[in-house]
């Protein structure tokens, strides 16, 4: 055991006190560093690009966790019924597939779908929709939404075989139970479903979340931040200051402050998980 948490506090515990200890100085990474103490912090909150780049980060989760995880229980519910047949095995398969696609690769592909002379606007032109194309990652209102429908696609396949797993272990006498009692297939998956999936549920919203709140190869290769800075999230923010502007001290103060985010975000998640499972 002692070897693993040496390893551990090697390549986890002291990356992550230095990441503390430059937050409070203004470094470029080379050269005589400058105390600010909590400076940096305040620079985060009080810049406006910095901030916005949070709230870009929590909406995606609009994208990123509630979409696929809405999706994969009604899709997972889908499946479920008609288990036996071929088609459901196919369903699994194409929804798993973006899982096993790298996020580079799945980021370019997207990209060319959603250009001005890309298949979704080539699609939209055909069906007579032709006034509503428009370059979706290059448009300021659109941009964002057009990222967080590529996180969708990317996490609904892994929320739908969580949940579809989570459904396997319920007691099949539960739902005989319900429909003799007259209930539907609505009012099964309300009473029976939903409430037996409080853990997978857990997981699927966690997992989600953390890739919206750290989200950062599909916004990097789809959009970089732009157009202007209206997909910019703290990941990619943290890569322009450290990288690109040497502004260590504030790119390691963002980092602190996405750390705590994240942390004030899942606890919960998992405390009421686990109250509910007692």
């Amino acid at each position: 055991m002692a070897p693993a948490l040496s390893v551990y506090a090697f390549f986890v515990l002291r990356p992550l006190v230095l990441t503390v200890q430059y937050s409070l100085y203004r470094w470029n990474g080379i050269g005589r560093s400058t105390w600010v103490g909590f400076g940096n912090y305040v620079q985060v909150f009080t810049d406006r690009d910095l901030f916005r780049s949070i709230v870009n980060a929590f909406e995606l989760i609009v994208f990123f966790s509630v979409v696929p995880v809405l999706l994969g229980l009604v899709i997972a519910a889908t499946i479920r019924r008609i288990a036996a047949s071929r088609l459901a095995l196919v369903a699994r398969t194409v929804l798993f597939l973006p899982q096993v696609i790298p996020l580079v690769a799945a980021g370019i592909a997207w990209s060319w779908l959603l250009s001005s002379t890309g298949v979704v606007n080539q699609i939209l032109r055909a069906v007579g929709l032709g006034g509503v194309t428009r370059a979706w990652l290059g448009d300021f209102s659109y941009a964002l939404p057009a990222v967080g429908a590529i996180g969708a696609w990317v996490l609904l396949g892994l929320c739908t075989l969580l949940l579809l797993a989570g459904m396997s272990k319920i007691d099949v006498s539960l739902y005989e139970a319900a429909r003799l009692d007259g209930a539907g297939p609505v009012r099964e998956f309300f009473a029976i479903t939903v409430p037996s999936l409080r853990q997978e549920l857990g997981v699927c919203i966690t997992v989600t979340v953390i890739a919206a709140l750290a989200s950062f190869d599909i916004v990097y290769i789809s959009t970089q931040g732009g157009p202007g800075n209206t997909t910019m999230v703290p990941g990619l923010e943290i890569y322009y200051l450290a990288f690109s502007q040497r502004e260590v001290g504030l790119a390691s103060a963002l980092a602190v402050v996405l750390m705590i985010l994240v942390l004030i975000c899942v606890a919960p998640i998992q405390w009421l998980t686990r109250e509910n499972t007692k």
